[in-house]
């Protein structure tokens, strides 16, 4: 079927299944006009903020207890290592059952873990033991999430700018729960704070239950869930224009993570303070915020895709500028603008959905979402170990050069098999293009690519 799309319009799909055309939807107001997914959007505010807060809490629990500066930390680092383990040998959960049932149980297991942190006595043991099953449990919510949020967006302009939606309330999540956590714990006490996570997650499964609708499970349960999850790894990554994109989504954020490790040792060597460091953490943040915002607000889809291949280049060159030895505001300067170069993901995310098959989305988004967490705790590892023998400088330096030479290298193999990029036209969103996923439309069924009748739901 042709692209039913045109300049300024998109085709919205009705119940008898013939097209009508409607505005292109601009800007992120349409987004937030889809029911489910604002139901989506409060529950993934509540669990953020609860999740925010108890690193917080479990970190001053833990040190309060044992007086440990090392296992303060691991409980920080337990929120990395979990994922890959997750997301490769669970990831199969995301497809083999109801989205919302997935996404519903998830949030009630973690809850779980967290309120059995609540209980006076626990041991060190089963706090960490709790730390680590959330992080496990993590990859398989994520990527059942983004995979749904395609049935129920569509994987045209809705879909982008509501994963950006949600990447922008996740950094945003950073920089309010942080501070709300460390205010909680002036009031009450750590495992008293994590009470407020248990809350928050009971409220994000009550959101989901109430507000998504049932759809059924995209594959069958033919296989036991690690074989399958481990097979369909395999068949996601056998695909090279699939894995060209992981590797998209995974690179750069691995040599961007470098400022932030060393964050610390670096303001100590400027004379920043406590307040520079601050300053410091809070720097990428905002850019990613300031550059998802304007990409998705103000440009055309079209050329969001033209700039994908050109950002992902350049998104780490400010790093290079501190060769220069700048100081504290030149420092921020270069970390916004590096953050708002990761706006190459809204383009990103629309070539990844549509490169993968159907049956494996779930899989394929519990792996992104793994991979991209290992990264980061392998570039964080990585910058440390750097930096003890070629100091802070030089390692945030090297990140960047390293890093664009490797980003450059896998654009000129994203574009070698970029055959599906050139479907995104002006005034393209949630317009029909064959094999792509139909959006929902409030108050009435839609259909799978293979006709059968569903529901759909998402977080």
């Amino acid at each position: 079927m042709p692209e039913a799309e045109t300049k300024g319009t998109t085709t919205v799909p009705t119940r008898g299944g013939a097209p009508e055309k409607a505005p292109a939807p601009t800007g992120y107001g349409p987004v937030f006009a889809v029911p489910e997914f604002r139901a989506v959007f409060a529950a993934h505010a509540f669990s953020l903020l609860g999740l925010v807060v108890s690193e917080i809490a479990l970190s001053v629990l833990v040190y309060d207890l044992t007086g440990s500066p090392l296992l303060s930390a691991l409980t920080f680092a337990l929120g990395f290592l979990p994922y890959l383990i997750g997301g490769t040998l669970l990831a199969g959960v995301a497809d083999r059952f109801p989205a919302r049932r997935v996404l519903v149980v998830c949030d009630l297991v973690c809850a779980g873990c967290v309120a059995v942190m609540v209980v006076p006595g626990a041991p060190i043991a089963v706090l960490l033991a709790m730390r680590a099953a959330l992080a496990l449990v993590a990859p398989v919510f994520q990527g059942t999430r983004t995979a749904t949020l395609a049935d129920v967006l569509g994987d045209g302009e809705l879909f982008v700018l509501g994963r950006s939606l949600l990447r922008i309330l996740s950094q945003s999540a950073l920089l309010a729960g942080f501070a709300t956590g460390g205010l909680l714990l002036t009031v009450v006490s750590p495992r008293h704070a994590l009470l407020v996570t248990v809350c928050t997650f009971l409220l994000s499964a009550v959101l989901l239950r109430c507000g998504t609708r049932r759809r059924p499970a995209r594959a069958h349960r033919g296989q036991p869930l690690v074989r399958d999850s481990l097979r369909g790894a395999r068949q996601v990554l056998a695909d090279r224009r699939v894995l060209v994109l992981l590797l998209l989504f995974w690179v750069p954020p691995m040599f961007a993570v470098a400022p932030e490790a060393l964050a610390a040792p670096y303001a100590d060597g400027i004379g920043a303070g406590a307040t520079g460091l601050g300053l410091l953490m809070c720097a990428l943040p905002v850019g990613t915020i300031a550059g998802e915002l304007f990409a998705g607000s103000r440009l055309r889809p079209a050329t969001r895709n033209r700039l994908t291949l050109p950002l992902v280049c350049v998104t780490l060159l400010p790093y290079a500028g501190y060769a220069l030895r700048p100081g504290l505001g030149w420092s921020l300067v270069l970390l916004v603008l590096a953050g708002a170069g990761s706006a190459y993901t809204l383009g990103l995310d629309q070539w990844f959905v549509r490169a993968v098959p159907d049956e494996l989305l779930g899989r394929a988004m519990t792996l992104n979402t793994a991979g991209l967490m290992t990264v980061q705790g392998v570039g964080m590892a990585l910058s440390g170990v750097v930096a003890e023998f070629a100091g802070v400088r030089a390692t945030v330096v090297g990140a960047g050069v390293l890093g664009t030479v490797v980003c450059a290298g896998l654009a000129v193999a994203a574009r070698r098999t970029g055959h599906g990029e050139a479907r995104v036209v002006e005034g393209a969103g949630t317009g029909p293009v064959e094999g792509a996923r139909i959006p929902a439309v409030a108050g009435s069924d839609t259909e799978t690519r293979d006709g059968a009748d569903h529901d759909v739901t998402g977080r």
